[in-house]
């Protein structure tokens, strides 16, 4: 199957947004957009550093791929329209495989309704796949990292450090326990929170920012846009149980710094934190408040950690790219 061949293939064979005037079998897509703002986001995932055959299916790459870009989507209350695919693919894929992979990202987007509209084939040395999604936000509302104001309450949804007890169970082979195969889903196909983020729409003011990273890097890039600080409880923070049973030694680190959870970490004036649970229930989403945000103390804005009476800064310590030695 050569590259027009295989775009034939997954060319769909109809379009669920009323917006799209020109999708897939041109050199471009057109849609035309409505009275609302746009909101658009990119990721790049790489195999060897994202992803590895060895820990997941094709099928599970195309779904958690198509997953973390979604989550920057919820992150900004946008409801999800359009996605294009750009993928490098290395000699040993099969055709076979190759569907499958396009067939996970198929099942995450009919979930919200999306349209894949175009994108780009091509081979080279290693997997890599990039997706661009498109959304639609209402005028004027989208959620930023900026809008944390002292007096907010802070929250995160789900549990976190799932993702990565995923990995470390794929790693060491599954004996077959439901926490475990929790945990490995959790890795494998992740569940963006877009709907969540999109029953805040009569809510005035939230700062959302997704948990790609770790809640340490996420909550710092709040409070750096912001420019506030924030307090979180460690006894506060969400997590299943189980992980604690499974990885005494290094749970707290996950829940931290673990990354790829996919979850939402906000804040909310504190008066309208019942809105944000009614949400939460409508949903069938878990809410956590996990701390609060106060004026800034110093010349920099910090987050600061709870834990035992004792209080420490909280750095950014999850997996960033470009890091250079010594940081």
């Amino acid at each position: 199957m050569d590259e027009f061949q295989f775009i034939q293939s997954i060319q769909p064979s109809y379009y669920r947004q009323s917006t799209l005037v020109k999708g897939v079998s041109d050199d471009a897509a057109v849609f035309r957009p409505t009275d609302k703002d746009v909101v658009t986001a990119v990721d790049t995932m790489v195999e060897g550093i994202h992803f590895s055959r060895k820990t997941m299916e094709p099928y599970h790459i195309g779904y958690r791929v198509l997953a973390a870009n979604l989550s920057d989507l919820a992150a900004m209350a946008s409801s999800p329209a359009f996605y294009l695919v750009s993928i490098v693919i290395p000699e040993g894929w099969s055709e076979q495989e190759l569907k499958e992979l396009y067939t996970g990202m198929q099942d995450l987007a009919s979930l919200y309704q999306m349209d894949l509209i175009g994108g780009d084939t091509v081979s080279g040395s290693e997997l890599s796949i990039s997706i661009t999604v498109i959304g639609y936000v209402e005028k004027d509302r989208a959620r930023y990292r900026s809008q944390a104001e002292p007096g907010d309450v802070v929250f995160a949804t789900g549990t976190l450090g799932d993702s990565r007890a995923g990995l470390e169970i794929l790693l060491n082979g599954l004996s077959g326990e439901s926490a475990e195969k929790f945990f490995i889903e959790r890795h494998r196909t992740p569940d963006p929170r877009v709907f969540f983020a999109l029953e805040l729409e009569a809510i005035p003011r939230v700062a959302l920012n997704d948990i790609s990273d770790g809640v340490a890097n996420e909550a710092n890039e709040i409070v750096e846009a912001s420019l506030v600080d924030s307090h979180l409880d460690m006894d506060k923070l969400p997590f299943k149980s189980s992980i604690k049973d499974l990885f005494p030694d290094t749970y707290k680190d996950w829940i931290l710094s673990g990354g790829e959870d996919f979850e939402l970490v906000g804040t909310v004036e504190e008066s309208l934190w019942p809105k944000v649970q009614q949400a939460a229930k409508k949903t069938g989403v878990k809410v956590s408040k996990i701390g609060s945000v106060q004026a800034m103390k110093k010349k920099d804005p910090h987050v600061y950690l709870h834990e035992g009476g004792k209080k420490n800064v909280l750095t950014k310590s999850g997996y960033t790219h470009l890091k250079t030695k010594g940081e």
